[in-house]
């Protein structure tokens, strides 16, 4: 896994999770959400998902030294979000349910820091080598 990868897989898992909030599938409000009150996304949370995952996808335009540094703050991010719902279950309007979003951020945290950092990763992604 390199941050070109974890831009990619993230960037479209992102913004379906947002589109799939927007319409009912895992939110906005508890009722819609197929998980219930579980975990569901409010529209705040759908608009910071698609927003991302549009982002994460433009990113893909951008040489692997940009894409580095901004995969490993991405993961910065995310630990931080896992570190925060254990003491809040709500950020700027958003909310964030215990234990499943703290448990995504977490993963996704980790995810992140691995892609920047995989030293191997960074070698079969090195120009004349196979594509991902």
């Amino acid at each position: 896994m390199n941050p070109r990868q974890f831009l990619l897989i993230g960037g479209i898992v992102l913004a379906l999770v947002g589109v799939l909030g927007f319409i009912g599938a895992i939110g906005p409000t508890t009722g819609e959400s197929i998980f219930g009150s579980a975990w569901w996304f409010d529209n705040a949370e759908n608009w910071a998902h698609l927003v991302l995952g549009v982002v994460a996808l433009v990113l893909l335009a951008t040489p692997a030294s940009v894409q580095k540094p901004i995969v490993a703050l991405l993961g910065i991010v995310g630990l931080f979000f896992a570190v925060y719902n254990l003491f809040s279950t709500s950020f700027l309007g958003a909310n964030l349910e215990r234990p499943a979003d703290l448990i995504l951020h977490l993963v996704v945290g980790v995810w992140a820091l691995y892609a920047a950092f995989n030293k191997g990763a960074a070698i079969a992604s090195a120009p004349g080598s196979a594509p991902m």
